[in-house]
Order: C-alpha cells, then sequence, then structure tokens
C-alpha cells in the first residue's frame, strides 16, 4: 500500500510539472495567462483533472494495471500573446515532454544511488525506479504527434499554415484515435520498445 501511494505520488508530481513547465515557457515567450490563473504552482489543486488526476490512476490501480499513467488539467495558453506564435507554441509544446525527460534522469540517478547503497528491493530504489519510468512513458506519449498531445504541436509547427489548420480539426477526436490505438496494441508496439531503449541506458547500463 505504502508502494502504490507513492507511485501516485511521483505520478501526480511529474504530470503538475510537465503543466508548469508548459507555463512558464509560454511566460517566457510572452504569455502571462497560466501565472494569471494561478497555475505556476507546485499545489496539486489547480492542477487536478477529476478523471485523468484521479479517477484513472484509480482504477488503474485497482484492476492493477501493470502501468500506471494519468494527467493534469491542462495549463491555458493564449497563442495572440507570442511574438512569434507558430514558433512559441511549438516550443511551450515541447517543454512539457522535455521536463518528463529531465525528470527521468533525476530519477534514474537516485535510482543507481540507492541501489548501490539498499539493493533493489528497498522502496526508494523501487520508487525511483518507478518514477524514471513513468517519466518516460509521459516523455513518449505526449510526443504522439496526435492532437491534443505535445507532438501534434510539434509537427504543426513544420507542416504549411493550411495544413496545420487542416490537421488540427481532428483534435476533437484525438483521444477516441489515442484510446482506440491503444487497445489495438498499435501505440503499445511503438511506444514500449523506444521506451526500453531509453530506460536501459538511464537505469541498466553500467549496473
Amino acid at each position: 500500500m505504502i508502494f502504490i501511494v507513492l507511485n501516485i505520488v511521483i505520478l501526480l508530481f511529474s504530470i503538475i510539472i510537465h503543466e508548469i513547465s508548459h507555463g512558464y515557457a509560454a511566460l517566457k515567450f510572452g504569455d502571462p495567462t497560466a501565472k494569471m490563473n494561478g497555475r505556476l504552482t507546485l499545489n496539486p489543486i489547480p492542477h487536478i483533472d477529476i478523471v485523468g488526476t484521479i479517477v484513472l490512476p484509480v482504477m488503474l490501480v485497482l484492476i492493477q494495471s501493470p502501468f500506471l499513467i494519468g494527467w493534469a488539467k491542462p495549463v491555458p495558453v493564449n497563442p495572440m500573446n507570442f511574438k512569434n506564435p507558430k514558433r512559441d507554441m511549438m516550443l511551450t509544446s515541447l517543454f512539457g515532454p522535455l521536463s518528463n525527460f529531465m525528470l527521468a534522469i533525476i530519477f534514474s540517478v537516485f535510482y543507481r544511488i540507492t541501489f548501490f547503497l539498499g539493493g533493489k528491493e528497498s522502496i526508494f530504489t523501487q520508487g525511483f525506479q518507478f518514477g524514471a519510468a513513468i517519466n518516460v512513458l509521459l516523455f513518449c506519449f505526449n510526443l504522439i504527434p496526435i492532437p491534443p498531445l505535445d507532438g501534434s504541436r510539434v509537427l504543426m509547427f513544420f507542416l504549411p499554415d493550411t495544413a496545420a489548420s487542416i490537421f488540427a480539426r481532428i483534435e476533437r477526436f484525438g483521444f477516441v484515435i489515442i484510446f482506440g490505438l491503444f487497445f489495438l496494441g498499435v501505440l503499445g508496439n511503438i511506444l514500449f520498445p523506444i521506451m526500453n531503449v531509453i530506460l536501459y541506458f538511464l537505469l541498466k547500463s553500467g549496473i
């Protein structure tokens, strides 16, 4: 039970850092919307999404899912405040997944330290291992180029304006497409091999 609670806390912390990173990036590029809405804070309450932050993680724990994932309420961003809306929106979107990659590196460093000091059975070692794994998952998942995921904003930066506008229209069906690909096994076949390679270099190489 302690380990489950620890995992949920790590997941919550990771998705909050993801959203805060979007907000700080937007602020850096001239948009104070997230700051004005009180979203540049580690206080979890403003970030909670009932489904993504509470219902889904608890449900995955109850069914003993082999993985745990969730999301926070997206930070509000107004591209009209950017000097270069298309470029700055892409960079703002990219900061979220990059923050998870940095967290994965930090968790992996602590994992290696506790592994050598306390062994792989230590609850801290297991917690840091989960922290690295969940952040690699968040990094890879959010870079999928399907709206509304961050990867779609990155892709739209490289598309001609007309094509980007047409592509953006599928956002209303985005999560239906994502969950459909997940249940068909397509996403797993793409994401998990990439994740395993990254986690090998973060957690296994040199041990």
